[in-house]
């Protein structure tokens, strides 16, 4: 079955987020991720990976302003050394946690940037990222956003995230293939994953509509995670969802998949 990881971000919010980790363990999780590491010290969440012996599968390259509204900056022009000095950062974090994958998101678009200009600053800035992860090891991964939650953000649907890829040509980087998101906008999911399995190199999952546990809403997850297996994934799921009545109490959706 699946590896999957814990989302630190959305999952086990009754306690602080250093102590995330411990809950997790204690569900069972030997595996987590989160979105933005930066308001604690790289070295600590280390020492608490450690501890715990999980594995860190995934986590986000500074976002710019997130609460001004900021989705990552990779694709807008005039932001590049702002862009470049967030590769930095994640980098600093990457090297200390020693996990294999990192997340570039793209960003929304002002509305005077051509998608013709933002196509090539991704790509250029991909590539930039790409090169200085590469020397440590690490595959850089960008995943499209749904248009109803995020719009305006530069990919909303695999198959422009398939171009942007083709275009920056380099061999550590790959899709984030997130089911919530790919549902909202496309469906057909078994499909569309089979034709994606060559770049994906993260799987997101959460139930839809509401973006609650994955066996909440209309999705068919355990015929997935038997198509996953069947096809040969062999990367992190991770479990992007909002627990509805509380963490703990969600997680009966794993029962008989670990």
């Amino acid at each position: 079955m699946p590896r999957f990881a814990a989302n630190l971000t959305m999952m086990f919010n009754e306690v602080e987020f250093l102590a995330r980790f411990d809950a997790a363990k204690t569900n069972g999780f030997d595996a987590v991720e989160f979105l933005f590491p930066y308001a604690h010290k790289a070295e600590v969440i280390a020492e608490k990976l450690e501890k715990n012996g999980q594995e860190l599968a995934l986590f986000n390259l500074p976002p710019g302003d997130w609460e001004a509204g900021d989705k990552g900056m990779a694709a807008i022009p005039g932001r590049e050394q702002e862009f470049q000095d967030t590769v930095g950062v994640g980098l600093e974090y990457a090297r200390v946690f020693g996990n294999k994958t990192v997340h570039m998101m793209a960003g929304i678009l002002p509305g005077a940037v051509t998608v013709e200009k933002a196509f090539e600053t991704y790509v250029t800035n991909y590539r930039y990222c790409a090169d200085a992860f590469a020397e440590i090891g690490v595959t850089v991964i960008i995943e499209p956003l749904n248009t109803r939650d995020v719009p305006g953000y530069m990919i909303s649907q695999n198959a422009g995230a398939r171009a942007v890829i083709a275009a920056v040509d380099r061999p550590n980087t790959g899709l984030q293939f997130d089911f919530y998101h790919v549902q909202i906008m496309t469906g057909d999911l078994a499909t569309r994953f089979e034709l994606d399995l060559d770049i994906t190199k993260h799987v997101q999952i959460a139930g839809v509509p509401e973006r609650f546990e994955p066996n909440v809403g209309e999705i068919n997850y355990p015929y997935l995670f038997a198509l996953m297996d069947r096809l040969g994934y062999e990367g992190y799921v991770g479990c992007e969802y909002r627990p509805q009545n509380g963490t703990e109490a969600g997680l009966g959706w794993l029962d008989g998949l670990r």
